[in-house]
């Protein structure tokens, strides 16, 4: 049973979309698959799960512009960073 506070390693499943290295935050990785410029399928490995799962359920199908501005700068604690702002960076940088 997890104690409030723990975090577990959340198993990477069968989602075969991009992969990306998380920097700074409790997720190692984030996963996503991208079709006509919107997000779908967002994994994020490790880390709190309910929110990685209420974020993902929010994120999914949305244009990859507004994934972007709307988590760009989200901070986490003293981290400087979060996990929806990696994955706003990491969507900013894909478009490069």
């Amino acid at each position: 049973m997890l104690e409030f506070g723990k975090f577990k390693d959340i198993p990477a499943t069968s989602n075969s979309g991009e992969r990306h290295a998380m920097k700074g935050t409790c997720s190692k990785e984030v996963i996503f698959t991208v079709k006509d410029d919107r997000i779908h399928n967002v994994e994020f490995v490790g880390g709190c799960a309910g929110n990685a799962i209420g974020l993902s359920s929010l994120l999914e199908g949305m244009p990859l512009e507004e994934v972007s501005t709307r988590l760009a700068n989200i901070p986490c604690g003293n981290r400087g960073t979060s996990c929806p702002a990696q994955l706003a960076e990491i969507i900013k940088n894909r478009a490069k």
